[in-house]
């Protein structure tokens, strides 16, 4: 039982932090008014009242909507004058971090993450290369950094941060790149990142992080290895395709790419919110709810299909059983190998399809596909199939921890 007299624990969120969400809040709650009025003018419309504009009312319900939108920018210019009395504070970015916290944020950018970065918000996560829990600054190198012949990577999923490379399995403590790293010799380094930005933004960040990586690190990076979860076996896929496409010398020294429930031809979810944001429109009354469904981030819509790449097939060539991507296939001269989690206990075509790890299906993380172009040619031996285990679980399982050895000590 706790003392009365115990000091609370301290909030996960940070002042800087509240006045980033103040802002966001000034831009949605006009938009939420918006909507709100737009829906009134529709059940209007059926009675053959007709609005002054296209989801705009009119009359008297006009004239207390436009007070309404009057109060809300109000509100908003209050406070946002209210944010600027207070007493100046540290960007987040600053600010001393918290796991809770920085889950909190991760999350808030793999919703948000474009709209916090089209509006300047400071709460957007910028990408950073990340050692011992610090982000790497190559204007300011740190002088105790190790000389590293083999670095091993690992990129974080959607809505997610570095931190929680670090979790548990029966009560213990479990990092798979960690425990890599320190049973063969290499040097474990992270990726944070907006994984709410489109995937090939993020690929080519990436890509041009790590030829700096490659560049400043002290002594030769001679190998880099990758262990991928979830979104983020789609941003190093992007990265490799453009570092190919600019020459980038950093791919010559890549040997290994792990995907760890990676969802390379999509994820459902995805796609029921993208038929959601169809089926809307087809009634007035719904119509107006067409925006909340765009507010999900670019990061989310690119993993209906797994897209990857700015790029897709012509338009005319487009059937609905299609699927609109470019093909890319797995970078050559590289090691690629696919884990693949299941909640069923063996493989059926049920399982295959629609169970998979409860996020991701189990032939979307193997990377097969109907269409020969889009199909991922992993070798049986570089596969698995992690059984009984959800997406979440892959993190702490240790099946996939032994794997990992397995594949990554180059002594075998």
């Amino acid at each position: 039982m706790t003392d009365a007299t115990d000091p609370s624990p301290p909030s996960s969120w940070h002042l800087s932090d509240i006045r980033e969400l103040a802002h966001l809040l000034t831009l949605a709650l006009p938009a939420a008014v918006e909507i709100t009025e737009a829906v009134h003018q529709a059940v209007l419309s059926g009675m053959g009242l007709k609005g002054r504009d296209e989801g705009k009312t009119a009359g008297i319900t006009g004239l207390v909507y436009k007070g309404v939108h009057s109060a809300a920018n109000t509100l908003g210019s209050g406070v946002n004058q209210l944010l600027s009395r207070l007493p100046a504070t540290p960007p987040p970015h600053q600010i001393p971090e918290t796991p809770k916290r920085a889950a909190l944020i991760a999350t808030l950018n793999g919703v948000l993450g474009d709209k916090l970065v089209e509006h300047h918000n400071a709460l957007a996560t910028p990408m950073t290369l990340r050692y011992q829990g610090k982000p790497l600054d190559w204007k300011d190198i740190p002088a105790d950094l190790p000389h590293a012949g083999r670095v091993l990577l690992m990129i974080h999923g959607l809505c997610m941060n570095d931190l929680q490379w670090h979790t548990s399995y029966q009560g213990k403590s479990v990092n798979h790149g960690e425990a890599v790293a320190r049973k063969l010799g290499y040097l474990p380094l992270y990726l944070r990142y907006n994984s709410g930005l489109s995937i090939a933004s993020n690929g080519q960040a990436l890509a041009l992080q790590l030829e700096d990586l490659c560049d400043r690190w002290p002594g030769a990076i001679k190998q880099l290895s990758v262990l991928a979860y979830s979104m983020g076996g789609l941003v190093i896929r992007s990265a490799c395709h453009y570092a190919q496409i600019h020459s980038l010398r950093w791919l010559k020294r890549l040997r290994h790419l792990i995907f760890l429930g990676t969802p390379h031809h999509g994820a459902p979810l995805e796609s029921a919110g993208h038929w959601l944001e169809q089926l809307l429109p087809v009634t007035p009354y719904s119509m107006p709810f067409v925006k909340l469904t765009r507010i999900r981030s670019q990061g989310i819509r690119d993993l209906r299909h797994g897209k990857v790449i700015d790029a897709s097939r012509n338009s005319k060539e487009f059937t609905i059983r299609r699927d609109p991507r470019q093909p890319l296939p797995l970078p050559s001269g590289v090691a690629c190998f696919a884990i693949a989690g299941t909640t069923s206990a063996k493989r059926t075509l049920l399982a295959e399809r629609l169970i998979g790890d409860g996020l991701v299906p189990l032939r979307s993380a193997l990377g097969l596909h109907r269409e020969r172009a889009h199909q991922l040619d992993f070798p049986p031996e570089h596969t698995l199939i992690a059984y009984r285990t959800t997406h979440m679980a892959l993190l702490g399982s240790p099946e996939v921890g032994a794997q990992l050895l397995d594949w990554l000590d180059d002594a075998r």
